[in-house]
């Protein structure tokens, strides 16, 4: 049996790698590859633009693939969301597709489009957007640097921001977000009611998650003497509740401590460890978290 796997190629396509590598899946691909292989003889993986993978879910080329949910969205495809998985190019957030106009621009809201000129790569999306509000406006595709069309080529765009710091950079203002998206794994009701398929796409579904989950968390581990257990607990903070045991041969005197924290939280909460009696702290990576 062979799971037909369509991956992003492009702007997601390193991020998506290094989560599949997390997950224990070695993806060996050139650049100009658009077949990489993979460490997994069930999986067969083929490289297209995030746009066209939907087309291509529902017409049973890949039995899954993983996309944008907004390119999901502007498709108008009929495939099914297996489970949504939270990554993009540069950080771990959802993104944002959003109006945005020239800092000066008179227009406030999306009632103020009306008969203006929009640019944007998501044609269809915005066209509903603007039907919805009950607005007509020339909605013209954008083949590339949509945020230097306003005010002369377009009155208006509707953009892809993380941060929106490009669109600040090039004097723009967002007015409205039209939709978040994030990533999405994707599948057609045909692979779906196969049995083997259906359980090979869970399981791969299970160890990104779980690959995911890791991101930006780190265990640690402290010894400290058993009087020193109460004030460690009232600063340690941990996913759930941390795992305390006795060091061996200690006569119950000395513990162990283990936690999974987030890694940005480690740097103030080590020394304060140290001061409250923690002593042979170890800072480790993790690769996944299932819970």
């Amino acid at each position: 049996m062979l799971l037909k796997l369509g991956l992003p190629k492009g702007s997601l396509q390193e991020s998506t790698f290094n989560i599949f590598k997390k997950a224990g899946f070695n993806i060996n691909s050139s650049s100009r590859s658009y077949y990489p292989g993979v460490d997994d003889p069930e999986i067969a993986i083929t490289l297209v633009r995030a746009q066209e993978m939907a087309r291509y879910v529902a017409e049973g080329v890949f039995d899954a693939g993983l996309t944008g949910y907004d390119w999901m969205v502007e498709s108008g495809e009929k495939v099914k969301i297996v489970d949504r998985l939270v990554y993009g190019k540069v950080g771990l957030r959802p993104v944002r597709w959003v109006l945005a106009v020239p800092e000066d621009s008179k227009i406030k809201s999306v009632k103020d489009l009306q008969g203006k000129r929009i640019s944007t790569e998501l044609v269809n999306t915005t066209k509903n957007y603007l039907k919805k509000n009950g607005v007509t406006a020339d909605v013209g595709f954008s083949w590339g640097a949509t945020e230097a069309k306003p005010p002369y080529l377009a009155d208006a765009i509707v953009e892809l921001t993380e941060t929106g710091s490009s669109l600040r950079a090039n004097k723009l203002r967002i007015v409205e977000t039209l939709l978040e998206s994030t990533t999405v794994m994707i599948a057609n009701e045909k692979s779906l009611k196969d049995k083997w398929k259906a359980q090979k796409l869970d399981n791969i579904m299970l160890l990104l998650k779980g690959a995911l989950n890791a991101e930006e968390k780190v265990g640690l581990k402290l010894n400290l003497h058993k009087k020193d257990l109460k004030s460690i607990l009232k600063i340690l903070p941990a996913l759930k509740k941390p795992t305390v045991s006795y060091l061996l041969g200690e006569g119950k005197t000395w513990m162990a401590i283990e936690v999974v924290i987030d890694e940005k939280k480690v740097r103030e909460l080590v020394p304060k460890l140290k001061e409250n009696g923690a002593i042979d702290i170890i800072e480790y990576p993790l690769n996944k978290v299932i819970y």
